[in-house]
């Protein structure tokens, strides 16, 4: 039998919004169609919005960056770049990539690139973000610029938010596109201003002439002089969007970034912050939680919270005598606990998480414990974790395309792609990694 669904918009619209509204109108044919939905099924395109948003998750499908630090040229990841292995099947997420892992050479530009990933959040939220004094720019390059695109995927819908920066701080121009529908655009630099198409996000009522004295104002942000305001942080923050509008959705996700740094402050910075976190501690829930945690990574152990007589609290592992646990614990401890601390007990789960040398203090089995448990707790989180380890460069973990190599010349490849071989299951990746076999792509 011939099931059809027919969709009826109710409202005139102009031909921008016909093509929206034509794009969502098909989506939800095809949904119509897959769940049995019968014939002559009418509804209010509002409505069918509301149904067909509310069921999608948002992922980030692609990241492209320009002139940013060490990447003179474009850089892209493509989580959609999918080949078709059938083991290690738990590193993708609705045909998207979702648990990556990045090899580099020191000084290749890992945690640049965290950093780049991470600007979304800073431009959309403002805050200190990953605002730093350093060099913006890419040294060798005569553009004015750094370039910054990123793809979302909202199940068949797709959003585009792309921007040009000439420093941390200050925008040259910033758009945003859904289905292909430019829903609005702004030139800095030549104060040329697009929002034609606002009515397609049900922001219409948005008072862009508001918005405009604004950025004519300089307003100061949160202690930060912010001469080029992003209109999509004004849109999101000004204008009263419904919690299932499409805006919200991916400001949603945005939020839930996380970039977690080991490096070599790793130690000092556990023990600055420890107070408040012996606080949350005192719920012993929270503290069992930890200790099976650390369990379940390989070490045992058993933890006490005391309070001292001075009021403060201090953490140990439980023996006939009780031993302190910062002073004690190995630097591959301390670095588990800030993971833990950082992450583990928010009350929000993460939607991208970037983990910078995320083993720097892990044996090696350790390790691969971590990206076990990070895939059973997240399984839909997009996770990027950079490594030296050859040791995680194994198809029992992760596949071939998923594992990628980040070159001086800041190329991103995969290993299926970074030799002429038709890499298999059986392939030992860690040996043919050190023997040079992708040595080209490094």
């Amino acid at each position: 039998m011939m099931v059809m669904a027919i969709v009826m918009v109710m409202v005139k619209k102009t031909n921008s919004e016909q093509q929206f509204t034509r794009q969502i109108s098909v989506i939800f044919l095809r949904q119509c169609i897959a769940k049995g939905i019968g014939v002559g099924y009418t509804i209010n395109m509002k409505y069918a919005r509301i149904l067909f948003e509310r069921k999608v998750y948002v992922m980030l499908r692609t990241f492209a960056l320009r002139n940013y630090k060490n990447f003179r040229d474009e850089i892209k990841i493509d989580f959609g770049n999918v080949a078709g292995y059938q083991f290690s099947t738990d590193c993708i997420t609705d045909g998207l990539i979702s648990k990556m892992l990045i090899y580099g050479r020191n000084a290749t530009g890992k945690t640049n690139f965290g950093k780049a990933i991470m600007d979304i959040g800073s431009t959309m939220f403002g805050g200190p973000g990953y605002i730093e004094n350093g060099v913006f720019l890419n040294a060798d390059s005569e553009e004015d610029s750094a370039g910054f695109s990123y793809i979302f995927d909202f199940d068949e819908m797709e959003l585009i938010y792309q921007y040009s920066r000439f420093s941390n701080q200050e925008l040259r121009d910033e758009e945003l596109v859904i289905n292909g529908v430019s829903i609005f655009r702004c030139d800095f630099l030549n104060k040329e201003y697009h929002f034609d198409n606002l009515k397609c996000v049900d922001a219409e009522t948005a008072n862009v002439e508001r918005y405009l004295q604004v950025l004519e104002g300089g307003e100061e942000t949160e202690g930060v002089i912010e001469p080029k305001l992003p209109f999509l942080r004004w849109l999101i923050s000004n204008v009263a969007l419904k919690n299932d509008s499409i805006l919200i959705r991916l400001a949603n996700y945005v939020r839930r970034m996380v970039m977690i740094t080991v490096g070599n402050e790793m130690p000092y910075r556990v023990r600055r912050m420890s107070k408040a976190f012996y606080d949350s501690l005192e719920n012993p829930e929270r503290l069992k939680d930890l200790e099976d945690f650390l369990n379940a990574m390989g070490i045992e152990c058993r933890l006490i919270l005391e309070k001292l007589p001075d009021g403060q609290k201090e953490l140990y592992f439980a023996h006939e005598k009780l031993v302190p646990f910062y002073e004690n614990a190995s630097s591959g401890t301390l670095a588990l606990v800030d993971l833990y601390r950082r992450l583990i007990p928010k009350v929000w789960d993460a939607s991208l998480i970037y983990l910078d040398e995320f083993d720097a203090f892990y044996h090696y089995e350790m390790a691969e414990n971590v990206i076990k448990f990070f895939k059973k707790k997240y399984p839909r989180c997009q996770m990027i974790m950079t490594s030296h380890n050859t040791n995680l460069m194994t198809n029992r973990l992760m596949r071939p395309d998923c594992m990628f190599i980040l070159s001086r010349r800041g190329t991103l490849t995969a290993l299926c792609n970074a030799t002429t071989r038709e890499l298999r299951e059986g392939h030992n990746l860690e040996k043919m990694y050190i023997s040079g076999e992708f040595e080209k792509y490094e």
